[in-house]
């Protein structure tokens, strides 16, 4: 058995060597993204990296809405597994997996249909219309078997195992690599699909390695596999299901928020012209790693808090923010070192040393790079506050610093900072994330959230037997989180709140 107890043992090893298999994972995602562009934009042109990228922001926004619902799932997981209700845990994961199922079935065939309609909306240049047509409707091919395939992978991190989902990205992800330019220009008896054949790769390779994640978990008898005397809780639970919704959605929204602020961030940096343009585009590039250990530890930090929170060990659910604080500053703090260090080599590996664009790329990321730190630590938080079950606080405070802050001051202050205002708008959006978030976890009432039902022993261990034997079924997750009176500051170590 993978899953780990993350109610137990020292802390901040744990949580440690949890987030090291995120942050692998986070980084062969990136990576691999970042190669199968180099084939199509180096070898298919600039038209077809225009229709890649266009449908790939569809597929960004398509997968932004599920992880919120996948999030929801992963902390309904380890609450339950904390808790030690397996009856419980079986329930989530069959309501789960038959939601996926239906709900990308759905997206991929109105997705099919409608794909030239999708591209008319999204304004896709005409040169790139047919590249763009016959990539993304594959993908929405594929959409099923991704969205099933993170699905499973966050189950088995809120079950506490970080390191099998680490090792069958890293198989999706070389797949993928190794089949793009097999498909693309084709060899042998596969003949050359051009566009076509990197959106098949991804789905070749995805459908692979979700075949054989499903085997192994199935011969290691997985306690999130289920077995056909557990086919049963494949039946949607109403309950749950609004469950899921209610708190995933909030959670999908705030990738809205982000996703949505950039695109608006990028409209203000194109008025600077190409040079600038470029500059920040490849300072955006670089931030994409900066921020993976913070990502990272904010997934260790909601899987751990969820497990401890089952359990109602309050006086770790505290620890793991402060040691997750500490990780963030270590693992982020020494990444941004290391780039202000190094700033006009890391900006030289994709702009030429005699270029204008360089000099601005390099001043970007003076402003910029250091307010990830600040950025890393309000993750944090959300990781520690979302995984009891608040999960409205964190979309309110991205809003406000995105939308009411930081995005007015960018355009504002461009009247008589210019492009400044838009690099110092970072660490300002930052900054005030960050207050609204130490406020929040200070002060709110985030621990009397709760997805898990209030009442009955926390920590019952049920097999199906023991379950059958219960006197009628376990009691349903309540839809809302249940308010409970807020534990004080001086609330004494080891309290087990029920």
């Amino acid at each position: 058995m993978a899953e780990q107890d993350l109610t137990r043992g020292p802390i901040g090893k744990t949580l440690f060597w949890f987030s090291l298999p995120v942050l692998g994972s986070n980084v062969l995602q990136s990576l691999n993204a970042s190669i199968n562009a180099m084939w199509i934009g180096h070898y298919l042109g600039e038209s077809a990296l225009t229709a890649a990228s266009n449908a790939n922001i569809l597929l960004f926004f398509l997968l932004g809405v599920v992880f919120g619902i996948s999030m929801a799932n992963t902390i309904l997981i380890g609450q339950s597994i904390g808790a030690k209700n397996t009856l419980l845990t079986r329930r989530i994961v069959g309501t789960s997996a038959t939601f996926f199922v239906l709900m990308s079935t759905a997206v991929a065939v109105f997705g099919y249909v409608f794909t030239p309609e999708l591209l008319n909306a999204l304004g896709t240049p005409s040169d790139a219309r047919e590249f763009a047509i016959a990539y993304l409707r594959i993908i929405f091919v594929a959409l099923p078997v991704m969205y099933f395939y993170n699905f499973v992978m966050m189950s088995l991190r809120g079950a506490g195992d970080a390191r099998t989902p680490f090792r069958f990205m890293l198989l999706s992800a070389g797949l993928d690599v190794a089949l793009n330019p097999l498909f693309i220009f084709g060899w042998g008896p596969i003949p050359p699909f051009g566009i076509a054949g990197s959106a098949g790769a991804t789905l070749i390779a995805q459908t692979v390695s979700l075949a054989v994640l499903m085997y192994t978990l199935y011969r290691r008898r997985d306690p999130l596999w289920l077995q056909r005397k557990d086919w049963k809780y494949l039946r949607i639970d109403v309950g749950l299901l609004r469950l899921l919704i209610v708190k995933g959605l909030p959670m999908g929204l705030q990738m809205v928020v982000i996703s949505s602020s950039a695109m608006v961030m990028m409209g203000f940096v194109n008025g600077y012209g190409s040079q600038t343009t470029a500059a920040y585009g490849v300072a955006s590039q670089l931030w994409t790693y900066v921020q993976m250990p913070a990502l990272a530890i904010g997934a260790g930090v909601s899987s751990m808090t969820a497990q401890n929170v089952g359990a109602g060990l309050w006086d770790r659910v505290s620890k793991i923010g402060r040691v997750g604080v500490g990780l963030n500053f270590v693992m982020t703090g020494t990444l941004v070192v290391a780039i202000l260090l190094f700033n006009r080599q890391f900006m030289n590996a994709f702009l030429p040393d005699d270029g204008h664009a360089i000099s601005v790329a390099q001043h970007i990321n003076a402003v910029v790079a250091w307010s990830f730190v600040l950025f890393g630590v309000t993750i944090v938080l959300f990781g520690v506050v979302r995984a009891t079950g608040a999960v409205a606080a964190p979309l309110v405070i991205l809003f406000v610093s995105q939308w009411v802050i930081r995005l007015p001051f960018a355009w504002q202050m461009q009247k008589s900072w210019g492009a400044e205002a838009i690099w110092w708008s970072f660490p300002l959006g930052f900054a005030v994330s960050l207050v609204m978030a130490l406020a929040y976890y200070k002060w709110g009432n985030w621990r009397g959230a709760r997805m898990l039902p209030k009442a009955g022993p926390p920590a019952v261990a049920q097999t199906e037997d023991a379950a059958s034997a219960a006197a009628g079924p376990a009691p349903l997750p309540v839809p809302l989180a249940t308010s409970v009176p807020t534990p004080s500051s001086d609330e004494p170590s080891g309290d087990r709140r029920p």
